[in-house]
């Protein structure tokens, strides 16, 4: 039976989670399951007192032309070893879906998983781009640059930033303790650009893949503090993949940077009427909703 998740399921969900994402990092599992995981953010499918199968779907707050929209985000269906080919997943799906439609104008879907959720009408919606970028490409000292900034400089850096962008998560100060909490514990860094009268500029976090360095969060007010922190970021790794939205063409800094863009996260629209409604334009589908977006879009959420 299909039921939102208690606490007396926290092991057994963990256990499936872990079976089934053998690949994904175990610091981020661990991180998770420590500092965002809510019992009622789990559907699961009990066998006994097994969860043979399970769906996670975290709330959110969306910023979207100006209204505060209450979306969901759906990751992370699984389902154990010894259950699998029973269609349990697909009902884990269509029972999260099912809720989402009832409770939400906009559902969301990591592009990692969409596949599994085309069927239910999730399109790409908001894409990213990395760029390669070695030592020749950034010819600008770190001097300005320093690690572990406070989250409040980071909130305060990051709403500036936002401003130029739509369709975006209303982040708040737990959400950047949570953030350095993440990449310390994926052994990763968080380098800020400071001006001259220390007032934070941008921030980066930077993660090590290997012989790699990979900046997965690129916030900035400027060109100087962007260069300035892809300068330190390259002190790690004399190659750096640099993850930002497609809407900021890095290109025109790095015309020979190798690039790719590639679609992040997926969304579905619930009910296109009142959607139509609250924003005064006549919508159908998903990109047409999204396609009224009076800014460029930014998500770089994966739960």
């Amino acid at each position: 039976m299909i039921e939102i998740a208690t606490e007396e399921m926290t092991a057994g969900i963990r256990d499936c989670w872990k079976k089934s994402f053998t690949l994904d990092d175990p610091r981020y599992f661990e991180h998770f399951f420590r500092y965002i995981y809510k019992p009622e953010y789990f559907l699961t499918d009990m066998e006994g007192k097994i969860v043979a199968a399970t769906i996670c779907r975290i709330p959110h707050s969306l910023m979207f032309n100006g209204r505060v929209l209450q979306v969901s985000m759906l990751s992370h269906a699984c389902t154990l070893p010894d259950f699998r080919n029973e269609g349990r997943l697909k009902k884990m799906i269509d029972a999260a879906v099912d809720i989402s439609v009832h409770n939400e104008l906009i559902t969301l879907v990591s592009a990692e998983y969409g596949e599994s959720y085309r069927p239910y009408g999730f399109e790409p919606i908001y894409h990213r781009t990395y760029y390669k970028l070695n030592r020749d490409d950034v010819h600008t000292s770190s001097y300005g640059c320093a690690y572990d900034p406070q989250p409040l400089d980071m909130l305060k850096v990051y709403s500036a930033f936002i401003r130029h962008f739509n369709g975006y998560y209303a982040r708040n100060l737990e959400y950047f303790v949570n953030l350095k909490r993440e990449i310390s514990a994926r052994g990763g860094k968080i380098v800020a650009y400071y001006d001259e009268k220390h007032i934070i500029k941008g921030y980066a976090t930077i993660l090590i893949e290997g012989r790699e360095a990979k900046v997965e969060e690129l916030i900035y007010v400027d060109s100087q503090a962007l260069m300035k922190m892809l300068g330190a970021a390259l002190q790690e790794r004399s190659v750096l993949n640099v993850h930002v939205t497609a809407a900021e063409n890095l290109a025109k800094i790095f015309p020979n940077a190798e690039k790719k863009e590639y679609p992040a996260v997926l969304a579905k629209i619930n009910d296109p009427k009142l959607f139509s409604r609250l924003f005064n334009a006549e919508v159908r589908t998903i990109q047409e909703a999204y396609g009224i977006s009076c800014r460029p879009l930014y998500l770089n959420e994966r739960v």
